[in-house]
């Protein structure tokens, strides 16, 4: 999730650049100084007294406290997205399809109105109609035609989604256009960059608010594991889908 002042960061240059990110940021090592990523395979945390674990739980003292929603190997992944991605904060989530999950229980409420994509993965506009049942309305639109996307907003549009380029058309949209369209109504953009991953893109150098992965594609690359991430501002990270990652129980462990 976001920046915890209890947990230390990683000591690096301000002017990094993107590889050494891939492999340097996130946690540092413990006092074992182990050279790879140590795996805390626990689904909760001691704590020194029960004042202390009752803060910790409460949310109101920086620490791990249970893995639904706090882990040393999660936050590790996080920052180096985050750092990889451009954006303040991160939330490693149980699948990408959880990351858009996140965000609709987060930002959206009855009488919302989504734009998205026609051309994003079959499972993310299943998951959008899905959401019509709850008042939640959704306009699917083409992938490449800007005039298409302008036409669909309305006064109650919240966000924008768009998965660029999509899987597998290949179809590219343009980032900065749609963003525009988006902050011009009040409204917020998601791209969905799992295809390209940060290594080739980066969203919010374009004007994208909210970028999401399956990270069951390129970040893992091997097709080994079943994960997804929200990449975003500390202000929505922290404060919108920090209580709802607390409760839900979608976020990776």
């Amino acid at each position: 999730m976001s920046e915890k002042k209890g947990i230390p960061r990683v000591a690096l240059p301000q002017d990094v650049r993107l590889a050494t990110l891939a492999v340097r940021e996130g946690l540092p090592p413990t006092p074992w100084g182990e050279n790879s990523e140590a795996l805390f395979l626990t689904s909760s945390f001691v704590h020194p007294d029960a004042a202390t674990a009752a803060r910790r739980f409460a949310n109101e003292e920086d620490a791990f406290v249970y893995s639904r929603f706090s882990n040393p190997t999660v936050t590790m992944m996080e920052r180096r997205l985050a750092a990889l991605e451009g954006t303040s904060g991160c939330i490693g989530t149980a699948s990408g399809m959880a990351a858009i999950l996140i965000t609709i229980l987060a930002l959206l409420k009855s009488g919302d109105h989504v734009v998205c994509s026609r051309g994003v993965f079959g499972s993310t506009i299943k998951l959008f109609q899905d959401f019509a049942k709850y008042g939640i309305e959704t306009s699917f639109v083409s992938q490449t035609d800007v005039d298409e996307w302008r036409a669909a907003m309305k006064p109650n549009t919240k966000l924008l989604f768009a998965e660029t380029p999509n899987n597998p058309l290949t179809e590219v949209c343009d980032i900065a256009a749609l963003a525009g369209i988006a902050h011009a109504k009040g409204a917020l953009l998601m791209v969905d960059n799992c295809f390209c991953s940060p290594a080739l893109q980066q969203p919010v150098k374009l004007g994208a608010d909210l970028v999401m992965h399956s990270g069951t594609k390129y970040l893992d690359g091997q097709g080994r594991v079943m994960a997804g991430a929200l990449c975003g501002p500390n202000r929505l990270i922290k404060d919108v889908f920090g209580p709802v990652i607390r409760t839900a129980g979608i976020k990776a462990e």
